[in-house]
């Protein structure tokens, strides 16, 4: 069989590489990598989104765990791979905190392109029946007398939980030891069994104790009160106007994304987020929709970044 010459083969793959790449996008399956283990928040939320995408676009839309070092390995990842919109991440707030607390081999935020905000919710601020303080001011009213005497768990050191929390001390000026777990789940275990007092819990994870009774929501952190708690005050209504927190998702691509497939990826996104169906899940795991410009979520992300290296500043946080 008489073999191709190489200047034809060139020829052949160059002319093959063209085509694909005027074909309209996506013309292949898009990976969307999260930097946590499946089951998780982040998770949930890039699976719901990613589903949605597929149906949307009428192509395959994976999700690619990749957990290790507070999510920074999967994020690593995604900076580092081709700006063509096929890999893609969704991020939590999360990704704001870990400049912070980890020596990272790239920039957080001039690495990447933001494209969507994909939800936010609260935390609630939620203490062991045990504490006889049925409000956040008598909480911290209690801390102030008894410095110390009360325990706070979170998900880990250097963890969004983490910072929330001792953003939060410092506004109200009391002492809480911290007492750090490897993940959502035993630190929350261990509030309902009493081993530690208070706790900055999901919607989704800590309502459902503060339901049974084996918690008690004092406030949530967000601007605004939650359906799903309607008698719990916000912190700032509490008393401590100047605190808020948000928990959130958003996606992003590598640095240099197009601005066609941001624009693209942007549009779709807004369109699944208006769904009903979109909404409804949301719900169900105590968030909302949050949706809008690429040019609006940029900001959120800077903000948050400069926010929490001050507060990581003020209180020497350090991942051990």
């Amino acid at each position: 069989m008489k073999r191709m010459p190489l200047w034809f083969a060139v020829l052949v793959a160059s002319l093959s590489a063209g085509i694909a790449q005027a074909q309209p996008y996506p013309n292949k399956p898009i990976r969307i990598v999260v930097g946590f283990a499946p089951g998780g928040g982040t998770d949930f939320i890039a699976r719901v989104i990613a589903k949605k995408l597929g149906e949307q676009f009428g192509t395959q839309v994976l999700v690619d765990n990749r957990p290790g070092a507070g999510s920074t390995l999967g994020a690593e990842l995604v900076v580092k791979s081709p700006p063509d919109g096929y890999t893609l991440l969704v991020n939590a707030a999360s990704y704001t905190v870990n400049p912070s607390v980890y020596k990272l081999s790239f920039d957080a935020m001039n690495d990447i392109t933001p494209i969507v905000q994909l939800s936010r919710g609260p935390y609630v601020v939620a203490v062991h029946p045990s504490v006889p303080a049925k409000t956040l001011q008598e909480f911290v009213a209690l801390a102030k007398s008894a410095p110390d005497k009360f325990a706070y768990a979170s998900s880990g050191n250097g963890s969004h939980v983490h910072v929330a929390t001792e953003y939060f001390l410092r506004t109200a000026g009391i002492r809480v030891m911290h007492v750090p777990y490897k993940g959502t789940g035993p630190a929350l275990a261990d509030t309902v069994a009493g081993s530690t007092q208070l706790i900055l819990g999901s919607v989704a994870t800590a309502l459902q104790h503060v339901k049974s009774g084996r918690l008690r929501a004092l406030a949530v952190t967000t601007p605004w009160r939650i359906a799903a708690a309607p008698d719990a005050p916000t912190v700032a209504e509490a008393g401590y106007p100047t605190y808020e927190v948000i928990n959130w998702h958003g996606l992003v691509g590598p640095k240099g994304l197009p601005k066609e497939i941001v624009e693209r990826l942007n549009k779709e996104v807004n369109e699944a987020l208006k769904s009903k169906e979109v909404e409804k899940i949301l719900a169900s795991d105590g968030l909302e929709p949050a949706g809008g410009s690429a040019a609006e979520f940029a900001p959120i992300i800077r903000n948050e970044i400069a926010r929490w290296r001050e507060v990581a500043k003020q209180v020497g946080l350090k991942v051990e």
